[in-house]
């Protein structure tokens, strides 16, 4: 019987699997892209399910929630699709993961630092001048003096991983990264795999074999590329009907559907309005 194509760890569902399977490899992770801060030693999952609706749910990411043993937490998502609100998404989904953890009465000096950890399958960063950097780390900083932080309590790093494997990493300083982008770009190359010798990754990679040999792991990974294609198609076909009709109503046409999506997923009217452009923050 010959061996099984090996499952993409990019899909956000054998991402997940794989993270939550090997909590240990979730360290290794977090490690590798916040390289300056000191290192983490264990962490608890605190999302470890994966629920149906997930798999085919639309403008969903499959992310993984974790705590350290300070009570940090940490948001590490997987994500191969670029929106125009990707960004407010982001930063929004942090911001309520901070907001949660107080209770009615309890001290501000009870909040524990949320990170986010999103390693992005596209260049998000576009400009000529933000080609040469493909790690990225935003904090609470002021303008004028940047080395002045108001805080920990939120972070967001992000990894573009295409620019990283084009662009290749301080191999002295980030070791541990490389060979994490190495395993994402291409873990369906032998040779490549073959030459990282960094154990999680290899670790990553076991698992990652065991879970293209599971039929149902197999299954449901391809119902979840399945329902991202779908989705991906749908919004095309959206831009494309808006360019037949005309631009203006195309537009319009495709904020509705989109603020719909929002409300349907459980986004109160106005917060998604903002989200969408539609309102500022009062």
């Amino acid at each position: 019987m010959p061996t099984p194509i090996l499952l993409d760890p990019k899909n956000d569902y054998v991402f997940k699997r794989l993270f939550t399977q090997a909590p240990e490899l979730l360290v290794s992770l977090i490690n590798a892209v916040r390289a300056d801060e000191p290192p983490i030693t264990q962490v608890k999952i605190l999302n470890p399910r994966i629920e149906p609706e997930e798999l085919t749910g639309k403008f969903i990411i499959l992310d993984v929630l974790a705590e350290d043993a300070q009570g940090r937490q940490y948001n590490v998502e997987m994500q191969v699709r670029s929106y125009p609100a990707w960004g407010a998404r982001s930063v929004y989904y942090l911001a309520s993961l901070l907001g949660a953890q107080l209770k009615s009465g309890e001290d501000y000096a009870a909040i524990r630092p949320v990170i986010g950890i999103h390693l992005l399958d596209f260049d998000y960063f576009k400009a000529p001048e933000h080609q040469t950097q493909a790690v990225w780390c935003f904090e609470l900083r002021d303008r004028q003096r940047p080395a002045i932080l108001i805080g920990q309590e939120l972070q967001l790093n992000l990894v573009e991983l295409p620019k990283a494997d084009r662009l290749g990493l301080d191999v002295d300083a980030r070791a541990a990264l490389v060979a994490w982008v190495a395993l994402l770009e291409h873990w369906n190359e032998e040779r490549a795999m073959s030459e990282i010798d960094y154990p999680p990754v290899q670790q990553a990679l076991g698992i990652l074999k065991h879970l293209s040999d599971d039929e149902e792991a197999r299954r449901l990974a391809l119902v979840r590329q399945r329902a991202l294609i779908n989705e991906i198609s749908e919004l095309n076909a959206a831009r494309r009907e808006g360019k037949a009709e005309g631009l203006a109503e195309g537009e319009a046409k495709g904020i509705r559907e989109a603020l719909a999506r929002l409300i349907a997923s459980g986004i109160e009217p106005a917060r998604a309005r903002t989200l969408l452009g539609l309102e500022s923050e009062e």
